[in-house]
Order: C-alpha cells, then sequence, then structure tokens
C-alpha cells in the first residue's frame, strides 16, 4: 500500500529562470487551457472598493490563494442560472423532476451526483462519500460515531499545530464524554527547531499509545508548512496498533492524489472551497469507509444493524423516507451519515466546480503541481545562499511529501513589506502572523509564467 510513484527532484536547465523559459513551459504543459475554465480577478478590481463586473480588465491578477479560497469557475453562474431557473418555474417539483437541458439532476438526487464525481477526486467508490455540511460539522458528526472511548483507551492522538476548528472540535468531543481534554489530547510536533513532522515520529508516538488511543486525526497536509503526511503508512499502522484513523483533508481534497478506500481509511471529512473552487463556506464532503457503512437486515427489515452515528431524515433510505413512519432505515455508506436536507444552493456551486474537474483527474493536475513548485522553489533559491536569503521554506523539499503549497518564513519584521508589495503588483498571496507567506500554484489556474513573476515580485520585494 504505497502513497505515490516516487517522484525525482526535477532538474532545471541554465536558461531556467527566464521569462522566455517559463512560457515554453506553458505552451508544453497539456493543463494550461483547464485556465480558460475560471474567472481571474484583474489588478484593477482587487484595486478598488465597488462591486464590480469581472473581465472588464485586460490585466489579470497574480492569485497563488487556491490554498485559502478557489477561483470562480465559469461553470458556476450557468449551473446557478438553471438552479433558479428551475426553483421560479417549477417550485418544489424540482425535488423529483429532471429537466431536460439541465446539467443539475433533481434536487432529491443532487448531493449523489456531487457525490459521484468527488469520490474521483478522494480515490473511493461512490457510496462512501457524502456532500454534506462543513467541515468541522462534518467532523463532530464523525467523531460522535468513531471516538468511543473506553476506560483504558480514550486517547485522541494529533497534530501539533492543527488548524484551530480541528483543534476545538477534538477538545469538545473528549469533554463531551466527561474527559480532561488536556489529559486526552495527545500533540504530535516535530523535533526542536525543525518544522516537518517525520513519519517516524508519528509511528513512534502511536506505538507509545497503543495502549491508552482511541483514535488518530491528522491532517492529509499541514496547513501552515505544507507537509502531506504518508496517509497510508500512518493508517495501516495505527489500525494494526488498534485505533480508529481519521483524516482531515481540506489542504489535500483537489491538491494531491488520495486513494481513501484503497488506503482502508476509517474516515475522513474535507472542505470543497479552497483547491475544489466550490466557492467560499461550501458545501463540504465526508468520507466513511464501505466497511462501516454497511446494514444488515438479518434481524429483520424492521430492525436494521448499523454503525451508531447521529441520525437526520436524510440519512434515510429514500424508498421509505416519505413514509413519515420514524422508523430509521439507513442509506447504506456514507449516504446513511447525512442530517439535513442539503442546501441546493450549496449544492450547485459544488457541481459547477466538479464539472471542471470531470474534464480532467487527480494524476495529471498532481504532476503539473509537482513540476510547479519545483519551479517555485528553483527560482527561490537560486542565486541565494542559507547565509544571504532572508527566508527560509519550512515546507519538505521532497514532492512526495507537499502538495501545492510552499510556505515561506521570512526573517522578522519583513512580512509587513512584502505582502504590501505583493499586493500592490496584484499579487495574491496568503500571509500567517508573524513571518510566514503561503503560496500555492494552483495546476487548474495558474502558470508557470505566474511562478516566474511572482518570484521577481517578491525578491525585489525583499531587497527594497
Amino acid at each position: 500500500m504505497t502513497m505515490t510513484v516516487q517522484t525525482t527532484k526535477t532538474v532545471f536547465p541554465a536558461q531556467a529562470a527566464s521569462k522566455e523559459y517559463a512560457a515554453s513551459l506553458d505552451e508544453a504543459e497539456p493543463l494550461t487551457k483547464m485556465r480558460d475554465e475560471f474567472i481571474i480577478p484583474s489588478k484593477a478590481n482587487l484595486a478598488t472598493k465597488k462591486l464590480a463586473k469581472p473581465g472588464l480588465s485586460p490585466e489579470s491578477s497574480i492569485y497563488f490563494c487556491g490554498n485559502s479560497l478557489g477561483l470562480q469557475p465559469k461553470a458556476t453562474s450557468k449551473y446557478m442560472e438553471a438552479q433558479l431557473d428551475t426553483w421560479a418555474s417549477i417550485g418544489v417539483c424540482g425535488h423529483f423532476t429532471d429537466l431536460e437541458d439541465s446539467p443539475l439532476s433533481q434536487w432529491q438526487l443532487l448531493s449523489d451526483q456531487a457525490a459521484e464525481s468527488m469520490c474521483k477526486i478522494v480515490g473511493a467508490e461512490p457510496a462512501e462519500v457524502a456532500a454534506m455540511g462543513t467541515l468541522t460539522m462534518n467532523l463532530h458528526l464523525l467523531l460522535a460515531s468513531f471516538y468511543k472511548p473506553t476506560e483504558t483507551k480514550r486517547k485522541i492522538l494529533m497534530d501539533w499545530k492543527a488548524f484551530p476548528s480541528d483543534h476545538y472540535a477534538i477538545e469538545s468531543q473528549i469533554a463531551w464524554h466527561g474527559l480532561d481534554a488536556k489529559e486526552n489530547m495527545v500533540l504530535i510536533g516535530p523535533d526542536e527547531g525543525q518544522y516537518e513532522i517525520s513519519t517516524e515520529k508519528i509511528l513512534s508516538y502511536i506505538d507509545q499509545h497503543a495502549h491508552d488511543a482511541a483514535l488518530i486525526l491528522m491532517p492529509g497536509i499541514q496547513y501552515y508548512t505544507g507537509q502531506l503526511f504518508d496517509i497510508p503508512r500512518i493508517t495501516k499502522y495505527a489500525q494494526e496498533r488498534g485505533l480508529v484513523v481519521g483524516w482531515d483533508l481540506a489542504h489535500a481534497y483537489g491538491n494531491v492524489e488520495i486513494k481513501l478506500h484503497e488506503w482502508d481509511v476509517d474516515f475522513a471529512a474535507w472542505c470543497t472551497y479552497k483547491y475544489g473552487n466550490a466557492g467560499p463556506g461550501a458545501m463540504a464532503g465526508l468520507f466513511v469507509h464501505e466497511r462501516h457503512g454497511q446494514v444488515d437486515y438479518s434481524d429483520g427489515e424492521d430492525k436494521p444493524k448499523f454503525r451508531h452515528r447521529l441520525t437526520g431524515w436524510y440519512g434515510g433510505d429514500r424508498s421509505v423516507r416519505f413514509k413519515m413512519d420514524n422508523k430509521f432505515k439507513p442509506i447504506p455508506g456514507a449516504g446513511g451519515f447525512m442530517v439535513s436536507n442539503p442546501s441546493v444552493i450549496d449544492l450547485t456551486t459544488l457541481c459547477a466546480s466538479l464539472s471542471v474537474f470531470d474534464k480532467t483527474n487527480m494524476t495529471d493536475l498532481r504532476q503539473k503541481s509537482i513540476k510547479m513548485t519545483a519551479y517555485l522553489e528553483y527560482l527561490l533559491l537560486k542565486d541565494t545562499t542559507d547565509e544571504t536569503r532572508q527566508f527560509q521554506i519550512i515546507t519538505p523539499s521532497d514532492p512526495n511529501a507537499r502538495g501545492a503549497q510552499l510556505s515561506l518564513l521570512l526573517k522578522p519584521g519583513l512580512l509587513h513589506k512584502v505582502a504590501e508589495r505583493l499586493q500592490d503588483a496584484g499579487i495574491i498571496c496568503d500571509k500567517r502572523e508573524p513571518d510566514v507567506v503561503r503560496v500555492a500554484p494552483v495546476p487548474l489556474y495558474n502558470t508557470f509564467s505566474e511562478v516566474w513573476q511572482f518570484v521577481e515580485v517578491f525578491k525585489s520585494a525583499l531587497a527594497a
């Protein structure tokens, strides 16, 4: 069970630091055409405080912030118009009517439409994926089902610098069971002076707490450093020692190749507004391995046996949902974990973004991403030394241990100056106090030429 085909470091020719070379990479890259699927914010619109129509200014910004919020696909307005027209023209009948020429299925089946596309991004069977809720809400629902502390096994292992929402969710779940969070949250961090957490260290924590830990929840990609963890190896190792294994894929979904079913992951959750491009606060997704979603009717149709979860009407099988007899028969698979009637507006923007992913595949996207981050790293480090460089790349240099993001730790006092210069140049990146710039060239819509331009501005800002 392996995570990826091992990738060697890219070697660039002597002329690679030129604008012309960057343009040649774009010309040779088949995925460059995918950029046309998106609306790129213009520099003029970024500089104004007035609501403006997109695309009126010819000069596009450089948008390297897909790790916080992805760009809007052009398909979004088309899909939204179809949904609004459906609602306006047939009202409640939209729940059960498939309309010709619409990109959307009837509302009752729209979450299934999303799941069928989304499962390909996370390497799962369609029945193992559900489109629902938000990331933290889904984590709570999953933990309510999978975190079953006992007298002896009650701890949860997690990343030392987990995103606050994950930290809060785990802390409150432990407290919900009447346990002390400080005693039962085990934070796994890097060695002193390091930023990368080695797989061996994570495995050592699993060994250390195999007797008293119930569950491990880790990020697929660490949001701050951009480190991609070895999901299959950690999953297998933890399960062999009796731990339930969950993954937060907020920064991995739509970013790297994932094979949740093959890797035998117990559960996972993700948002869709970062590399997924479904819109701010968009509907999220979750994964439940097929072995946990089975429904057993061996005791009779009226006595289904299934994994306990917090149930809701929309998790009930559609064949009996409208009998309204209060006899819950869950949908087999992840669909049985659904709670409420999902927002069709949210599902519409999600399906629009998924229509773009349906035109490509994660293998090709990942290969372009590896090339882009390698080129970014090469340009950043070129003609500098550890002594002269005013920044440190804290993202792993191994292409197999990172996604589309490089995190640049600046020397103290430089962040605001550099961020202001980037903003003035129409370059959008994410900054994290006190000293980190997170740079994320997204293979769906960013180019090698933009990488080259970014480095030119970034180094100029450092020298100013």
